[in-house]
């Protein structure tokens, strides 16, 4: 029996067993024998992979099904020249290309079109998902059309989530502490929806034979299951395609959508801009001969992680720093390396 028939047949025996307290146990374990039977068949590898260097401040990744406009979206964006036509899978391997706004650099990946099987490997789509799992932000790129949005939409939210993709959510907050011995002992402050049994349960079916498992937050099955597991993490926005078109903007359930049209370059710099955004970047400016070109970093940045980026040994011999601009106190503040940068901040470093 292949993988994807054991997935099918536990799929189809979960559907078929009643929920109730007395199966909850059961159907716990079922589920994370499908993620691990999931997990094994993402793994598996046909052929060669797609070879991309990560530069930059950020690697973005554009994902779409076949012919939504992705290359013609690279192109406003970077300025490289991806090949365009109007027929399916014009591209076929990664094309990147790097945007630059507000003194940052962010590569952008035009990767092949994501098509329904692809986290089972159809249409090179192992390869492809390898690449998204490595990404800063996912681009998901539909077109404004008449019908079939949405089918769109949930044929790359479901390839992306059987190769352990989740997009906009935090890790769980669990924290899994092995030991050689006494088994699973569930250590939490809530009144959990899951019973120590069923829990137990899904621990011993991902190997974990005796842990202290702590949890901090009241999840499901489903987010247990992604404790234990190799998931991303990964933030991502819904960019509508093609939006010159006459047909109205549907809304689409849990997403912010950003309307664009690469074609007539219509919402470019607003992409852009939010792009910037939820990578959560700041500009930190150094008080040296140039003041011009920033330093990009993640927003809470500490003065003791802009000191390691710039040479080991400034974070070795740091005496104290400087502090002009918005997380100063008032201009020239005097901080230490647990400081904590906002956007705009000019720091001098005293060494």
């Amino acid at each position: 029996m292949s993988i994807i028939e054991k997935i099918e047949e536990l799929e189809r025996e979960i559907r078929e067993t009643p929920y109730n307290k007395a199966t909850q146990h059961h159907i716990g374990k079922l589920k994370a024998k499908i993620a691990r039977l999931k997990e094994a068949k993402s793994r598996k590898t046909n052929g060669k992979g797609f070879a991309i260097k990560k530069s930059g401040d950020a690697t973005v990744g554009i994902v779409g099904l076949p012919s939504v406009g992705k290359s013609t979206l690279l192109n406003r964006l970077t300025g490289v020249e991806s090949e365009i036509a109007d027929y399916d899978f014009t591209t076929t391997t990664v094309i990147p290309g790097m945007m630059e706004y507000k003194g940052s650099k962010i590569q952008i990946l035009d990767l092949p079109g994501i098509i329904e099987g692809a986290s089972f490997g159809k249409g090179k789509g192992k390869e492809i998902l390898s690449i998204i799992r490595n990404v800063d932000l996912l681009l998901l790129m539909v077109e404004n059309q008449k019908s079939k949005k949405s089918k769109k939409l949930k044929i790359m939210e479901r390839e992306l989530w059987n190769a352990g993709i989740r997009l906009n959510r935090s890790r769980p907050n669990v924290i899994i502490k092995k030991k050689d011995r006494g088994g699973i002992n569930v250590i939490t402050p809530l009144d959990l929806n899951l019973d120590p049994k069923t829990i137990g349960g899904i621990a011993r079916k991902n190997g974990i034979m005796n842990a202290d498992i702590i949890i901090r937050e009241n999840l499901d099955r489903e987010r247990f299951i992604d404790a234990l597991s190799n998931r991303v993490y990964l933030p991502a926005i819904l960019v509508i395609n093609k939006i010159d078109l006459s047909y109205p903007i549907k809304k689409y359930e849990n997403w912010e959508i950003l309307p664009i049209s690469a074609k007539k370059g219509i919402g470019i710099d607003g992409l852009r801009k939010k792009i910037f955004e939820k990578l959560d970047f700041i500009r930190v400016y150094m008080k040296i001969s140039n003041e011009k070109e920033p330093l990009i970093v993640k927003n809470g940045s500490t003065i003791g992680e802009i000191c390691s980026m710039i040479h080991s040994d400034l974070a070795k011999n740091f005496r104290y720093a400087r502090i002009c601009g918005p997380s100063a106190k008032f201009r020239g503040q005097r901080a230490g390396m647990d400081h904590k940068l906002k956007d705009g901040d000019v720091v001098t470093i005293v060494a």
